[in-house]
């Protein structure tokens, strides 16, 4: 398990796509992790600004929205069936996007 790969994860309204974006410390040595959760549906629209889009090189069956607004504390143990990873160029619209989200920048 290593941060940028995509797995299932059910929050409790059915399985979605789930992108682990904790440092790899904490995926290497604790039991809860973050993660993004992506819509179960093909997009079908252009990403809203706190989305970004994934598709099949980031190891998805469709072009997927990936939520960027509110990142989701899991247990490792509740993820499962390993997908893929996140390309490189998506982790950097990803962080930008989340940074974009919180008003980090503003800080």
């Amino acid at each position: 398990m290593n941060a940028w790969d995509v797995y299932t994860y059910d929050p409790g309204f059915g399985e979605h796509p789930a992108v682990l974006i904790s440092h790899p410390k904490r995926v290497a040595n604790k039991s809860t992790v973050e993660v993004l959760l992506c819509s179960t549906h093909r997009a079908g629209r252009e990403p809203d600004s706190n989305e970004v889009l994934l598709d099949s090189a980031d190891g998805l069956n469709w072009a997927t929205l990936c939520k960027c607004d509110l990142i989701w504390s899991v247990e490792k143990a509740d993820l499962h069936s390993r997908r893929g990873a996140v390309s490189r160029e998506r982790r950097r619209e990803i962080v930008r996007t989340v940074i974009q989200c919180h008003d980090w920048a503003a800080l």
